[in-house]
C-alpha cells in the first residue's frame, strides 16, 4: 500500500468508502452520501479511480490502520468547520440504511475520539 500524503478531499473520501465497506453492505443510500461529499469537496470533475483502487486493494484488516492515516491527513489540512462538516457526512453514512452496525459505530468513534469536535 502506498503510503503517500492525502490531502484533505482524498483523504475524506477515503474516509467515507472505507465507512461505508466496514459492515459489507454498501447500499444505495449510502452511496448518495459520498456522491453528495463529492460534489460538494470536488466542483469540477475528477476520477477517482485511483482512489477507489487503494481503497479496494485494502484486506479488511488493513482498514482500520488505513483509516486512522486518512483521519490523520484530513486533520491536518483541514478546519474544524471543515472537520464537522465530515463529520456529519459520516454520520449521514452511517444513518443511511438504518442500521449502525458495532463496526461502523467502531470508525465513527474513532473520528469523535480523535478529532474531538466541540459540539458535532
Amino acid at each position: 500500500m502506498p503510503n503517500h500524503r492525502m490531502n484533505k478531499t482524498i483523504a475524506g473520501y477515503h474516509l467515507l468508502m472505507i465507512l461505508s465497506a466496514v459492515d459489507y453492505r454498501i447500499g444505495a443510500e449510502e452511496d448518495a452520501v459520498i456522491r453528495e461529499y463529492l460534489v460538494e469537496e470536488f466542483p469540477f470533475r475528477v476520477s477517482l479511480d485511483r482512489e477507489m483502487g487503494i481503497i479496494s486493494n485494502l484486506r479488511p484488516d488493513e482498514w482500520e490502520k488505513h483509516f486512522m492515516k486518512a483521519m490523520d491527513d484530513f486533520y491536518d489540512d483541514a478546519t474544524e468547520e471543515e472537520r464537522k462538516s465530515l463529520l456529519n457526512f459520516a454520520l449521514q453514512l452511517t444513518k443511511a440504511d438504518n442500521v449502525i452496525t458495532k463496526e461502523e459505530n467502531h470508525y465513527l468513534n474513532l473520528l469523535f475520539e480523535h478529532w474531538k469536535p466541540e459540539e458535532a
